[in-house]
């Protein structure tokens, strides 16, 4: 049990916040033939034990999620269909100033006018609430001991949080175990601990969430469980303190005004756009398109980035589990088509990895002969599609582990249901 939550903790803290791209919804037929890719993979495969070392998980996890980028990428590289030119030649959105605003085009119409361009001024950046305890002395102890609970409420759920204080418990103590039952309890809140100058500390607790609706009043409230004691005990804590407000961005887009609840949002279900800083000095951010030929090395960034994701994982792990070999299989995929991408400013570095002269790309993909390149250039992103693939129905074919029996070699074989709960809910045997 130890091993499965500790790589759901691993998952959760380091890939969730990231969130999903469209490109994570499939098909009822690309699900089947995901689940019929891994019964013929468990079929095949010998019988192992995987030893735990506590790599094991993650590894397999990060495996998984790399190729889900590199996946993602080339799906999103692979929406026109109208040619070998136009699988790189996708519409790339630019902002004249991305530390106030970023841009991404999410519109499937690629014979849009690149001329399209509007301007977007920010007033006002949308703000979560901000609640902030009472300032204590660390060492003493300023709640008696006893079991105490406050209720927390949302627009959507409320909830009831119980906690104990023990005689041994400093004021310290207290609030490093609210703040550590706040994050974990998966609320949209994050609570952490601030510290004045002489040395005090109070807990400071933060939605997620930004705006708030017409009919809302608060994002969330803290309010003390009835009982003497935990009434006493938060005006201790002060934590029902609301220091700052939620507020909603606002912002002009061509001179008209706008409001938003969130710093992300889209414009005309084309345009994504997220707010990161306001225009001081009363101009307006624009957004348009890149140049064609920019957004062509644009995209194929974008490939060569998530492809050197796989090198670093496996320069992440060097000398633990298989890295030697996943470096080598992806590594495997770009030397296929070693001399013809480097021709076009794709140098196959000595670790592995690939750097783009994007001088010698633009030149490449502009010439007479670009037909030749973009057609390599799609080669290379289906064949590094299918081995992201593999990867990813198997990613404990690069774990250690322990082989134990083989297959029967005359290929009568049947499905392996556990083979595939060993990675679904990475059961590691930790006394083999």
């Amino acid at each position: 049990m130890v091993a499965i939550d500790s790589a759901y903790q691993y998952y959760l803290s380091t890939y969730r916040p990231s969130g999903v791209s469209r490109y994570d919804t499939h098909k009822k037929s690309q699900l089947r033939a995901v689940y019929n890719n891994i019964i013929k993979t468990n079929k095949d495969s010998p019988l192992y034990k995987i030893k735990y070392s506590g790599d094991a998980e993650r590894f397999a996890i990060d495996i998984k999620e790399k190729t889900r980028s590199i996946q993602n990428v080339i799906a999103s590289l692979s929406d026109s269909g109208n040619g070998i030119e136009s699988v790189f030649s996708k519409k790339v959105a630019q902002s004249s100033d991305e530390d106030i605003i970023s841009a991404e085009y999410i519109g499937d119409d690629q014979s849009v006018d690149d001329s399209i361009q509007f301007d977007v001024e920010v007033r006002q950046l949308a703000t979560p609430q901000t609640n902030l305890g009472s300032y204590l002395h660390p060492e003493k102890s300023d709640i008696k001991p006893g079991s105490y609970s406050f209720d927390l409420s949302t627009s959507l759920s409320s909830y009831e949080f119980q906690y104990t204080v023990s005689e041994k418990d400093t004021n310290l103590n207290v609030q490093e175990k609210l703040i550590r039952l706040i994050n974990n309890s998966n609320v949209g809140l994050h609570a952490s601990l601030m510290q004045d100058d002489s040395g005090k500390g109070a807990i400071q607790i933060s939605s997620l969430q930004t705006g708030l609706g017409e009919d809302e009043q608060y994002l969330f409230e803290i309010l003390p469980s009835p009982d003497n004691a935990s009434i006493k005990a938060m005006r201790t804590l002060g934590i029902d303190h609301i220091e700052e407000m939620a507020s909603n961005a606002s912002f002009l887009l061509n001179g008209t005004e706008h409001s938003s609840l969130s710093n992300h949002f889209t414009v005309n279900n084309a345009f994504s756009l997220t707010l990161k800083n306001t225009n001081t000095d009363g101009t307006a951010t624009s957004i348009g398109f890149k140049a064609n030929a920019d957004a062509v090395t644009d995209n194929v960034q974008s490939l060569v980035n998530v492809y050197n994701n796989i090198i670093r994982l496996s320069q992440n792990y060097n000398g633990t589990q298989q890295s030697d070999k996943l470096r080598r299989d992806i590594v495997n995929v770009a030397k296929s088509y070693h001399n013809e991408l480097e021709s076009y400013g794709l140098k196959l570095e000595n670790d592995g990895s690939i750097t783009v002269d994007r001088n010698l790309l633009v030149d490449a993909v502009t010439a007479a002969d670009a037909k030749e390149c973009f057609s390599v250039l799609n080669d290379f992103k289906d064949d590094l599609n299918t081995k992201a693939a593999e990867m990813s129905i198997n990613p404990m074919n690069y774990v250690d582990k322990i082989l134990v029996a083989y297959k029967n070699p005359t290929g009568h074989n049947f499905a392996a249901p556990y083979i595939t709960s060993i990675y679904s809910g990475m059961m590691l045997d930790q006394y083999c």
